[in-house]
Formats: C-alpha cells, sequence, structure tokens
C-alpha cells in the first residue's frame, strides 16, 4: 500500500480500525500521503491519533 515509508505505530493501528480511511489515504498521491505521515509523527498521545486519522478527509468548517 505504501511503499518505503516507515507509518508510525500509532498511525498504522488507528487506520487500521477504519478500513474506508485506509482506502483512501492508500489513493492519495506519494507527496500527500508523506505529508500525513510527516504530521502523525508529531503527535503524542492516543486519542490524539485518533482525531487526526478520524478527521485526515473531513472538510474544514467555515
Amino acid at each position: 500500500m505504501i511503499e518505503n515509508v516507515e507509518l508510525p505505530v500509532g498511525f498504522a493501528f488507528e487506520l487500521a480500525k477504519h478500513s474506508d480511511i485506509m482506502a483512501q489515504f492508500a489513493g492519495l498521491s506519494k507527496e500527500k500521503r508523506n505529508s500525513i505521515v510527516e504530521g502523525a509523527r508529531h503527535i503524542t498521545s492516543k486519542n490524539e491519533m485518533r482525531q487526526y486519522v478520524e478527521n485526515m478527509f473531513r472538510e474544514p468548517v467555515q
């Protein structure tokens, strides 16, 4: 699914719990996936990681 990118454990765990989000993530360009993974590397709590994954594809509220 993701070539030559080591996923943070918590991020991979949360993706595994959300197959719909995982499918959307896999369909992104390599650059966009890498950007999201880099963002996940800065997350320090399980709750924050869950929110990060669950909100990756939500439209921003205006």
